[in-house]
């Protein structure tokens, strides 16, 4: 069984889904608190300006992947409308729980799917619409999972993938200092998990930049792919197109 990384350690392949599990299992309650304590509220910037460039029609089929706590599917239940079909996945129990138990207490009525997105259980050429926010850098094998959102999505249909990526240089020392010393700081304050929130530290600096994504995601199946960066390159939203 090959190696594969889990934040800076290098761990057999098999065994990293189940570190990350241990992660989010530990972290699923706290985790909208800590996306606003950690981000200063901007992850929810960033995935309103994600939504946006989805741009999501009445009517249409979508699918968020990694979808956790549901910020974006609640969004995607009400532009889509009574005629629309949205799938909130994850493949954390802990997480999806979250997530299905808001919006169903919202009452908004996704479908919702314990799945991996290595193998994703959907027929080809299904979804208008395939999003994943904050997930992929998590996924064993990436290029798998890409491939497989690739499969799923329409012709003409787009993949929208927004994650941590690399940050300007000139913001680099600041951020390596909030990532390394203040992140887990607060994680133990707030959630009282320190070594989970230095993971995702970690696993953002291992996570390919925005070149290397973008042609991951070419190489996986989409025809056309662009990128835009967010608050200096902290976050980039790719976009994949099947024609």
């Amino acid at each position: 069984m090959a190696d594969t990384h889990f934040g800076f350690s290098s761990v057999p392949e098999e065994e990293k889904a189940k570190r990350v599990a241990g992660v989010f299992d530990s972290v699923a309650a706290k985790y909208d608190v800590m996306n606003d304590v950690m981000s200063g509220g901007m992850h929810r910037i960033w995935k309103a300006s994600a939504i946006r460039q989805a741009a999501i029609r009445p009517g249409m089929k979508i699918l968020d992947i990694a979808g956790g706590t549901g910020d974006l599917a609640r969004k995607f239940v009400d532009l889509v409308g009574p005629k629309g079909e949205v799938w909130l996945t994850d493949i954390n129990e802990s997480m999806l729980g979250v997530g299905r138990d808001r919006l169903f207490n919202e009452g908004r009525m996704p479908k919702v799917a314990l799945c991996d997105a290595e193998k994703l259980p959907f027929p080809d050429n299904y979804f208008d619409r395939v999003t994943v926010a904050f997930g992929l850098r998590n996924m064993t094998h990436k290029e798998v999972a890409l491939a497989e959102m690739c499969r799923v999505v329409k012709p003409g249909g787009r993949v929208l993938v927004l994650e941590f990526s690399k940050v300007s240089p000139l913001l680099a020392p600041f951020y390596d200092v909030y990532s390394f010393k203040v992140l887990p700081k607060m994680g133990e304050l707030v959630a009282n998990d320190s070594e989970s929130y230095r993971y995702l530290a970690e696993s953002i600096r291992m996570h390919p930049d925005q070149e290397t994504l973008k042609a991951m995601m070419l190489r996986s199946g989409f025809d056309k792919v662009d990128y835009w960066n967010y608050t200096a390159g902290v976050v980039a939203l790719h976009q994949g197109v099947k024609i």
